[in-house]
């Protein structure tokens, strides 16, 4: 496996598509930048916009084989980098005891023998009682690779001290062998969901992009491509309402993976016999399918039948008043949703571009 190589991003855009991840121009300029480069990209945004699947994608159109580390709180250098397999390295002494009791008889001391043991290689520090973890993995293979740190925000800062060698020489070092040099050039692709500030550190090594939400156009060709029973004005409608949702202050806004839950369900109830055009059961029922948390539910369904709700007052001033969806302007491109208006967050400062793994 040698692996292939991209000569621009929007070669690097329409291979994304052939495998259903669906790009943006820059994020694909800057997917191509990070692999001529040979530099790490960095992706940060909400969870569920494409960060994980996009080093999958990659993964298949470059013809290499994908290295996953899940990053989790705890996570140390036995479960990440290696660690030692002591019941091999037993195994191997027991093997050589008789031959090394022969040889330390013919000396008349403790000390002597003391001197000759110290001075022996027994190999049991090598490459073959490793006991081989992702990142390693990825240093060691010969064939190249895509190695996915996947929400490394979820590690400590010293997991991330860890990463640093790898990052900027792509080499590990391990105190009782030496130094292992990347043997091919691997693909880095760290995420993070924004749980936490990520060391100026890390972040210099890296190449860094925002992946937020898609634009609503980008969302339909998703939702559309990823469930294609799902016919056009029910996949708006749907996109929509999850639009309204995000500009929520929710726990947990829908990711995209969510909205198309909910526009295959639109579609199963409408073929069960229920009237998606005024029938607000139906909005509460795909409400279950976009959120995650009964507060949400409570919030958003409260927002949808018009009442004025508050937030706690920021410290300690004045409450923040959220104003009601019946205040906004009506959308006649999602009448099946009673209460969602026409704007669109995406407008409202979210960075970024958007990219998700779809399937025809």
């Amino acid at each position: 496996m040698s692996g292939r190589s991209f000569s621009s991003g929007i070669e690097v855009k329409d291979a994304l598509r052939e495998q259903d991840y669906i790009a943006d121009d820059e994020f694909a300029v800057v997917v191509h930048l990070a692999t001529a480069l040979g530099r790490p990209l960095l992706l940060e945004g909400p969870a569920g916009v494409g960060k994980t699947e996009l080093a999958k994608s990659l993964a298949a159109i470059g013809d290499r084989k994908l290295v996953r580390l899940q990053c989790y709180e705890g996570l140390d250098d036995n479960r990440a980098l290696y660690e030692w397999d002591y019941a091999k390295q037993l195994l191997h002494v027991q093997m050589l005891r008789d031959r090394i009791s022969d040889q330390v008889s013919e000396f008349d001391s403790v000390a002597e023998a003391s001197m000759f043991l110290a001075d022996q290689d027994f190999g049991l520090y090598s490459e073959n009682f490793l006991s081989v973890r992702p990142l390693l993995e990825a240093i060691l293979s010969p064939d190249p690779v895509v190695l996915l740190v996947d929400e490394v925000d979820r590690t400590e800062e010293s997991m991330e001290a860890l990463l640093l060698e790898i990052l900027a020489e792509q080499q590990i070092t391990i105190p009782e062998v030496g130094t292992f040099v990347a043997r091919s050039q691997p693909w880095v692709i760290l995420t993070s969901n924004d749980t936490r500030e990520l060391s100026p550190a890390l972040k210099r090594r890296c190449l860094h992009y925002h992946l937020g939400y898609p634009t609503s156009e980008r969302e339909r060709e998703i939702v559309t491509a990823r469930a294609p029973e799902v016919d056009a004005a029910t996949a708006t409608e749907v996109v929509e309402l999850a639009r309204i949702l995000r500009d929520l202050p929710l726990r947990k806004s829908p990711s995209i993976s969510e909205v198309i839950d909910a526009a295959r369900a639109a579609t199963v109830l409408a073929a069960s016999g229920f009237d998606t055009a005024s029938d607000a059961k139906v909005r509460d029922i795909l409400l279950t399918a976009l959120l995650k948390y009964s507060s949400d539910v409570t919030l958003a369904k409260e927002r949808f039948d018009g009442k004025l709700l508050e937030s706690p007052s920021r410290d300690g001033g004045e409450p923040i008043e959220r104003s009601t969806v019946a205040s906004k302007p009506a959308n006649t491109t999602t009448a099946v949703f009673r209460g969602t208006g026409g704007r669109d967050p995406h407008q409202q400062g979210i960075r970024g571009g958007s990219g998700i793994r779809s399937t025809r």
